[in-house]
């Protein structure tokens, strides 16, 4: 007993055809096989016989009529998906002017855009409590910052440097154990902060 499949084999004719002949000249085959008209008609179709669908795709040049330049360009439209593009620093006009650093999207300062190149007076930063400097640099915090924040950032340090996950590193234990000791150090802190508020 044979299985039966579903699946379209590769030549078999578009089941969407139309019951008509094959557009090719003298022929009366049944038309099974799409082929688009033409470069600026690309949804508009022939409609051949296997043998004639063949023999007008081995014929087929997109470029055909183009000039050189005309092809060079509109390969380098394809590249941008045939949307309008500029290259870096030539807009002008009011879109350009308009622009601040304060329309960059970047919550994490990783650009430090606005201490590079700040557009308006920030106000001072705070200090990180003496004892919390070392801590807070070593987990890479900044200050102010919440328990949430330190529970977050320990978390990923710590699968990313446990000694289980770098067991070829004689130092990870160590470097493990200082994540640790400034995660500990931290929790203690932010602990007693809600004792005390708690408490009053």
């Amino acid at each position: 007993m044979q299985r039966r499949t579903s699946k379209t084999r590769a030549f078999d004719p578009d089941p969407d055809a139309p019951n008509q002949s094959c557009d090719h000249p003298d022929c009366d085959q049944p038309a099974g096989y799409r082929a688009p008209r033409g470069r600026d008609n690309l949804r508009s179709y022939y409609w051949f016989c296997l043998q004639h669908v063949r023999q007008y795709n081995a014929n087929w040049d997109y470029y055909r009529g183009m000039t050189p330049g005309q092809i060079e360009n509109h390969l380098r439209a394809d590249t941008s998906w045939q949307r309008p593009s500029w290259k870096l620093g030539a807009m002008t006009g009011s879109a350009r002017s308009s622009f601040t650093v304060d329309d960059l999207q970047d919550p994490l300062d990783i650009l430090n855009a606005r201490r590079t190149h700040p557009t308006q007076e920030s106000p001072p930063r705070q200090q990180a409590p003496e004892a919390l400097r070392q801590p807070l640099a070593l987990l890479d915090l900044g200050w102010p910052t919440t328990l949430e924040d330190v529970k977050t950032r320990y978390r990923a340090l710590a699968r990313r440097y446990h000694p289980d996950a770098n067991k070829d590193d004689p130092r990870a234990e160590e470097r493990f154990k200082t994540i640790a000791s400034a995660y500990a150090t931290l929790r203690s802190h932010f602990t007693s902060a809600e004792n005390v508020a708690t408490a009053e």
